[in-house]
Order: structure tokens, then sequence, then C-alpha cells
């Protein structure tokens, strides 16, 4: 079949790898793609976040099933564009979507489905979340209401990092994503990602990671979209697993469809586990970048098989046959990232990177001008890889970043530490 998948970051480089792999995948197109990608996909310019473009490219193309890859075209709803046109499409509605396009939709959902979640409130000025944050105390967690690529969210260990949070984003910092915001308590617990394919009716779990989000060792710094990830995360056993399916996943699928809006795609549940009990932190309508990573150097090509029999409805008729191994990606980012950083630093040593199921290095924000390749992005490389153990992985994936010759870039040399 010809396939199309929307997106050009790490997390489309490691969809396209998988998916090539598989042999009823006859032609792949990736839009926008990265340098990386257009080594083994065609790429395309288009607009993704606009459906008709995507519609008419589908159709010149003869696109079969189509999988998006990022939540901007998912908020903008063109999965449903794309569905009226008569695609398979790999990713939820608009209606859906809104689990990750607005905290308080999610919040609302977690109070009706009675899944457990922090307390919070909701403003849409910024003197009575002043007001409130003086009056509830620090640490407290500041987040902008809608989409902000992964940085709208401020854990404020003291009273002055919450209330300069709230300036920025009724000042506009995350544009109209700040133009409400969620204000929640703050969580202990130990941090980890849980995925659930979901067709609107089925859900069926496919994998644990656990991220890392500060930019430094040791988780110091400021938070980013990422600096790496594991597979499988050890906090989240098969017991507390279940539990996060019956108390929070189901629920929610079950509120979803009697509000109209059935999920079918990937569910990413962000989860807070402490003494053995699960809280939901966030849902994300897609999978995570970079935990995608790791989750596709373990599934490989049953991962085509999965997302279609998610689009078609037929999850309950399928299962994941998981190996039990390991797999861990680090992330090389832009030196001055998530703040200001330069482009266009050519990356050497990437042509002697072994690539086969242990080893990977997927692109994220490259280009390729005059043979060589460049960063085009903050986070710049995903280098990942599997093993037995996650021992092995990790070495394998450090041994790869050795070989790797780019001063302009850096990376967390700690990634894994929780489960090491």
């Amino acid at each position: 079949m010809n396939i199309l998948i929307l997106g050009g970051g790490g997390r489309e480089h490691s969809l396209a790898w998988a998916v090539k792999q598989n042999p009823k995948c006859d032609r792949l197109i990736v839009a926008p793609g990265n340098a990386g990608i257009a080594q083994i996909a065609e790429c395309a310019d288009i607009n993704i976040n606009d459906g008709d473009a995507v519609a008419t490219f589908a159709a010149e193309n003869t696109i079969e099933f189509v999988i998006i890859g990022p939540e901007a075209p998912l908020a903008a709803g063109v999965a449903d564009r794309l569905r009226d046109a008569g695609l398979t499409v790999f990713g939820p509605s608009a209606a859906a979507a809104q689990l990750e396009a607005s905290k308080f939709f999610t919040k609302s959902v977690c109070d009706a489905a009675k899944a457990p979640t922090a307390a919070y409130a909701r403003f849409v000025q910024a003197a009575p979340a002043r007001a409130y944050v003086e009056k509830q105390g620090a640490p407290i967690v500041i987040k902008a209401d809608g989409l902000a690529a992964g940085k709208g969210v401020v854990v404020a260990m003291d009273l002055a990092t919450a209330l300069a949070a709230i300036d920025d984003m009724f000042g506009g910092e995350f544009g109209d994503a700040g133009a409400e915001v969620v204000i929640e308590e703050f969580m202990e617990g130990e941090e980890a990602s849980f995925f659930i394919l979901c067709d609107g009716e089925t859900a069926l779990p496919i994998g644990t990671a656990q991220d890392h989000k500060r930019a430094f060792d040791g988780d110091q710094g400021p938070n980013t979209g990422g600096m790496g990830a594991y597979s499988p995360a050890p906090v989240l056993t098969d017991e507390i697993a279940a539990k996060a399916m019956n108390e929070i996943i189901r629920p929610t699928l079950a509120e979803m469809a009697g509000r109209g809006a059935p999920y079918q795609g990937i569910l990413y549940a962000g989860l807070m586990i402490k003494d053995g009990q699960p809280r939901l932190v966030e849902y994300n309508c897609r999978f995570g970048d970079p935990e995608c990573q790791v989750l596709m150097m373990r599934l490989g090509a049953q991962a085509l098989d999965l997302m279609l029999a998610c689009a078609q409805g037929r999850l309950a008729e399928i299962q994941v046959n998981w190996a039990q191994d390991h797999a861990l990606t680090v992330v090389m980012a832009a030196n001055g990232y998530p703040g200001a950083y330069e482009k266009g630093s050519v990356i050497n040593g990437l042509d002697n990177l072994p690539e086969d199921s242990y080893h990977m290095a997927f692109h994220a924000g490259t280009t390729e001008k005059n043979g060589q390749i460049t960063a085009s992005g903050g986070r710049v490389l995903n280098i990942t890889a599997r093993g037995d153990t996650l021992e092995q992985a990790h070495a394998r994936a450090y041994a790869m970043i050795d070989q790797i010759d780019w001063p302009e870039g850096f990376n967390r040399n700690d990634i894994g530490w929780r489960a090491l």
C-alpha cells in the first residue's frame, strides 16, 4: 500500500523506519520529512496543517493510509478532512484531540470520569491567577491551556517562578495557547509514559517509556521537549498499568464516546506514580517524542500492522508481540537549546554509524546542504539503540555518540539513570 506520514521530526523518522520494514508498505512518503528521512522515503513539501492540501496530495499520489505524527494537524482537524475524503487515517478527530489541545478540557473529562489527577483551577486573567498561587504556595504547576509545542508547562518550586510564569503566559509568551491558564497541585512521585492504541471501542496497551525533560545531567536546567527516553519503564509495572487502564484510560475513553467524540489513534498518558498509585499528569494525542523512537525500535515492522488495525477498528483481533528487550535514545541538541540556538552547523561522522535493528540515528532537526548534514532545529538527532538489557542499550547508544563530530551540539550523559 501507499503510505503518507505527516511530520518532519525524530518521531516521524522512527515511524518511517518501522513502517518501511513491513512488506505491506509499497511506497512511503513523509511530509515534510528531513535529511535522515530522505534516505529511506520520499519527502514532500506540503502544509500538513491544511486538510485540503493534504487530501489533494493524497489523491494525486494514490495514498491509502495516512499516519499523522504531530499534534498540530490533529487539533486542526486534518484527520477529519482525510476521513471525509475516504482515506484510512491513524490519528484522532479534532474533537477527540482536545484531550491534548486543551488542559482544561482534559481536566473536565477527568472530573466526569472520576479519573485520579491533580487538583486544579482555571483562569482567564492574570490577577486572580496570581492571587490563587499566593494562597496555595509552592511548589505548584502552571500550564498554558493550549498547544505550546511541549513547552507550556512550568513546574514552579518557588512562588517567584510561579508568578513569573503566570505573567509570561498571560503576556503572550505562548501566543493563544496561554490565553487561558490551568494551575495544578504539584504531584510527587515518579513520572512515566503509557501508550495505548484505541479504535473507538477497544483499548490496547502497546508499551511504556520514561522521558527526561530537563536539559542537563542530574535533571538540572530548563524544561525541554525531551532529552532522551528509554523503554520499558520499570516503575510502570504490570499491576500499575492495569490500575491505570481501569481507573484512568477506560473511564476517559467511555466519557469521550459519551460526548460523541470516540477516540481513535494513540493515546499517550503521562502518569505520576507514587506508592503504587498512578495519577494522570496529562494526555497527548500522538506518540511522544523522543518516546516514539524507543517504542519503534522495539516494535519494528509490526508497528504498521498495529496502527492499521487501530485505524480500521480491528484492535480486538490484534496482539502486541514484545521481545524481552530494552531500548534507549539520547537527544543531541544544538547548543543553547531550549533557548536561542544557531542553525546551519555541519554534523560529521554520521556515515560511519551502524544502522540496523539495534542501532539507529533518527534525525529530528536536520537539512542536507551540498552533500552535508546540517543542524536546522533545537533537537537535532536521536541516537537510539536496543539491547537485551538497558545497560547494553545504553552502552550502544553512547558508543554511537562518541563517533559523532558535532562541537555545536550537546547531549545528556545520564539517560536512563533512574532505571540503571
